[in-house]
C-alpha cells in the first residue's frame, strides 16, 4: 500500500504556494487594474509549479527508495501528488475566490464585456466559483499527469 503522506507534504506546499502567487497576481494589479494581461501573466504559475513537482519527486527518490526509483515509481508518485492536489484545488479555489481576490469575477466579467470578448450571460456563465471549480479540478489532472510523465523521466535513477 502507498503511503501518501510525503505526497501529501508537497500537495500542501504546492496550494501554500498558489496561495501565494494568487496573493501576488492581486496585488500585482493583475485581477482588476491589468486584467487584460491576466491570461499571459498568470501561466508564469506553471515555472513554479513544475519545479515543485521535480523537487517532490526528488525528495521522494532519496527519502523513500534510497536514491533510486524507476519511472513507474516516479510517475506514480506524481500522480498520487497530482490526486492530492486536484482535490486540495476545490477549497483552496474557494478561498482564493472568497478571500484572496473577492472581486475578480466582477472585474473579469466587466472586462469581458466591455472589451467585446463575451456577452454579459457568457461571462456570467464562464466566470464563477462553479465553473473555476471544475477548471481548477480539470486543469490540476491535465497538468500533474502531464508534468509526472516528463520529470519522471528526469528524475529516475538505476
Amino acid at each position: 500500500m502507498i503511503n501518501p503522506r510525503l505526497e501529501f507534504k508537497w500537495a500542501s506546499i504546492y496550494t501554500l504556494f498558489l496561495f501565494i502567487w494568487m496573493g501576488f497576481e492581486r496585488y500585482a494589479g493583475w485581477h482588476d487594474q491589468l486584467i487584460d494581461r491576466h491570461h499571459l501573466y498568470t501561466l508564469l504559475f506553471y515555472i513554479p509549479a513544475i519545479g515543485i513537482y521535480f523537487i517532490a519527486l526528488i525528495d521522494k527518490r532519496n527519502n523513500f527508495y534510497g536514491g533510486i526509483i524507476t519511472y513507474k515509481q516516479a510517475f506514480i508518485t506524481g500522480l498520487v501528488l497530482t490526486i492530492l492536489i486536484t482535490i486540495l484545488a476545490i477549497p483552496a479555489q474557494y478561498i482564493i475566490s472568497t478571500y484572496i481576490s473577492p472581486h475578480y469575477f466582477e472585474n473579469v466579467i466587466e472586462y469581458a464585456v466591455i472589451s467585446e470578448k463575451a456577452t454579459i450571460e457568457e461571462a456570467n456563465e464562464f466566470f464563477n466559483l462553479k465553473s473555476y471549480i471544475i477548471q481548477a479540478v480539470v486543469g490540476s489532472l491535465v497538468f500533474g499527469i502531464l508534468i509526472s510523465s516528463i520529470v519522471s523521466v528526469f528524475i529516475r535513477r538505476k
